[in-house]
């Protein structure tokens, strides 16, 4: 079976097996933009061609707590789905209440430990159970470029923070909009992520989202990023307020913005726009975090549908981990394979950045999950420091309350 997954599609070894499958899958998600809808096509175009149908059931809302609502009275009413894109600590949270059905067998026949990163297995494995089947592998601190604003105004690519500040004054003086934002909490906590790793480092993001220390989180560093985020605030557009990320990311597609910070997703905005990297657009990664990958992982959790593993979840895990399959999802979702080891070549120029960036930082400890995206603590966590991020943000904080406040709110709510 290993062998075959390594050199087929999933879809041709169902086939090879002479295996029917006539049920359908429901798979709940919120890939609704167009990138993400494309994307999400290559999925179900490869289990259609096995013969399994795709009942779609989409959620708006691009950081997925919208249907992580729509999930929960799913199940309550009994009624759970075939699959779940899911986060993170969600995944966890559903596989304690002994909702998730064990993937193992699938995980030993297919040898996913061997190249899945022990980071990623963080979220897919639960108490030593295979529970969620990684897509993919996106990474929060990229800087997205409108090349040709930065060309007509000579901007080189920022390498620090004082660069990236002089970047965006010399994008305003020239009329356009520094930096594309949709004023929503996750995109707020999204450049919140990039900020506090570019003025602390890897050791102090890790102190302050992942082992939630207090003496950092209300530390004098964390004070410099909430002025930086109040920085960035005066670069942003009047109109930014409950603006979805694709649409600020169109904002660079129509050269009406100079940068976007964005996790890898906005790529797969800017390849389905017909734009090229380098030409088009460029990629950095974002000024101060060069060295580190801040990740989430999209998975699919499977939800226990009885005492084994339905057969339509497993072909459904069995094609998301083949390697033909993360090849070409990937190539259209702007992220990269969540397997260690594939030949990248027909990724673009970026995604072959990104794929090096993935396997190096997985190797050297510098693969750290994203707090904006609910790889780093809870959703409890999560969501009270988004309030504080949002309401600084909006000036509704000045940095020193800011960070009283988000001291306090993960001191109630861890």
């Amino acid at each position: 079976m290993r062998y075959l997954a390594g050199t087929l599609t999933a879809v041709g070894v169902l086939a090879i097996a002479g295996t029917a499958y006539a049920e359908d899958v429901e798979v709940l998600h919120w890939w609704t933009s167009g990138g993400e809808a494309a994307a999400l096509n290559v999925l179900k175009e490869d289990l259609g061609a096995g013969g399994i149908g795709w009942e779609d059931m989409p959620v708006a809302g691009g950081g997925g707590t919208q249907a992580m609502t729509v999930l929960r009275a799913r199940v309550t009413s009994g009624n759970a789905p075939t699959a779940v894109q899911m986060l993170g600590f969600d995944i966890t949270d559903w596989a304690k209440e002994g909702a998730l059905a064990n993937l193992n067998s699938l995980a030993e026949d297919e040898g996913w430990n061997e190249v899945v990163p022990a980071a990623i297995q963080d979220f897919s494995v639960y108490d030593g159970e295979w529970v969620a089947v990684p897509v993919n592998v996106h990474s929060t601190n990229w800087l997205w470029g409108d090349k040709s604003i930065l060309d007509e105004l000579g901007i080189e690519r920022p390498t620090n923070w004082d660069e990236f500040v002089a970047a965006l004054q010399a994008a305003k003086d020239a009329g356009y909009v520094a930096l594309a934002h949709g004023g929503q909490p996750w995109q707020d906590a999204t450049i919140f992520d990039s900020v506090v790793m570019a003025t602390g480092g890897i050791d102090f993001y890790r102190s302050a989202f992942i082992d939630l220390d207090e003496e950092a989180l209300g530390s004098d560093t964390m004070k410099e990023a909430f002025d930086r985020m109040a920085v960035l605030r005066g670069f942003v557009d009047d109109n930014f307020s409950g603006r979805d990320w694709n649409l600020a990311s169109a904002m660079v597609i129509n050269d009406e913005a100079a940068f976007q910070v964005m996790g890898d997703w906005a790529k797969g905005e800017f390849l389905n726009a017909g734009e090229t990297p380098n030409e088009d657009f460029v990629c950095f990664r974002f000024p101060g975090t060069e060295d580190q990958v801040i990740y989430n992982t999209d998975q699919f959790a499977m939800f226990r549908q009885g005492d084994a593993v339905s057969s339509e979840q497993a072909a459904l895990a069995t094609a998301i981990l083949s390697p033909s399959f993360q090849i070409a999802f990937n190539k259209v979702k702007g992220s990269v394979p969540a397997r260690t080891d594939l030949d990248a070549s027909e990724l673009d120029a970026c995604g072959q950045q990104a794929y090096a960036d993935f396997i190096e930082a997985a190797g050297s400890g510098n693969l750290i999950g994203s707090f904006a995206h609910g790889h780093a603590n809870p959703a409890s966590v999560k969501n009270a420091m988004y309030d504080v991020v949002t309401a600084h943000f909006n000036g509704e904080y000045d940095s020193e309350t800011a960070v009283q406040e988000l001291v306090t709110a993960v001191q109630i709510n861890k």
